[in-house]
This record gives structure tokens, C-alpha cells and sequence, in this order.
């Protein structure tokens, strides 16, 4: 995500908002994770989410923790490789802030090669800890 998600980030931390996500079951008939893929860029990979517009909707509404948890458990059905050190905290970012900063972004973009990180510091990094967007 772009640097305006850590501004808005920070205004979150700072009104006690924090990243969090439970598993649980949706509500029947709902679907959360359209597809994944993963991308490669020379030796780094970026596993794609994209969510549907179901998700999209719930992630504008406060209190949404269990779906967070059923989509993330959507992306681990469809990509088992992707229960990797990080990916959940990068998706459970995106899960709250994306749809908020970036509006109907194409794919959430999860990368196994970034840091673990806090709460805070994953914010602060726009959900990319360690570097930018990656680039492909």
C-alpha cells in the first residue's frame, strides 16, 4: 500500500485501533478470498488476494474480526504455502486499512520475505514492512 495507509495508520494507533483478527465461521453463502496467486520478482515472491466485494464491504465495517479470520483462513484453503511467518499480520493490514486507504485495490499483496514487525510498526509501514510495494 502506499505511504498515506501509514499516516492513516498512525491516526488509528493513535485513537487505540489495532490489527487484530480471530478465527471464526462466516455466515453461510459468504465468500471472501475470489482467488490468489502467487508472483515472482527475480528471487522475491508476493502471494496476490483478491478479495471479493463481499470482503471489500465487511473491511469498511467496524467490528469485523471473525470475518478477517475466515478470510484468512479462505486464502490458506486456496494457497496452504502461504502459513508463513508474517503473512497473516500483512493480510490482517490490509483486511482493515486497505479498502479504507486504497479503495477496490486490484490485489491485497502479502511477501514472505518481509520482517515480522508489531502492530504499530506494520502500520507505520503501510502493511509493507522492510520496503516499499514491491515492484512487480
Amino acid at each position: 500500500m502506499r505511504l498515506p495507509l501509514a499516516a492513516f495508520g498512525a491516526a488509528c494507533l493513535a485513537l487505540g485501533m489495532t490489527v487484530t483478527g480471530t478465527p471464526a465461521a462466516a455466515e453461510p453463502g459468504h465468500v471472501y478470498v475470489d482467488h490468489v496467486e502467487w508472483a515472482k520478482w527475480g528471487d522475491l515472491s508476493s502471494l496476490r488476494v483478491y478479495p471479493t466485494d463481499t470482503a471489500r464491504a465487511l473491511t469498511r465495517q467496524p467490528g469485523s474480526a471473525a470475518q478477517a479470520g475466515q478470510a484468512w483462513a479462505e486464502v490458506l484453503a486456496l494457497s496452504p504455502d502461504a502459513d508463513l511467518p508474517g503473512m497473516r499480520e500483512q493480510f490482517l493490514c490490509h483486511w482493515t486499512f486497505a479498502e479504507l486507504s486504497e479503495p477496490g485495490k486490484t490485489s491485497w499483496n502479502l511477501e514472505p520475505w518481509r520482517p515480522e514487525v508489531s502492530p504499530e510498526l506494520m502500520l507505520a509501514s503501510g502493511c509493507n514492512p522492510g520496503g516499499s510495494e514491491e515492484p512487480f
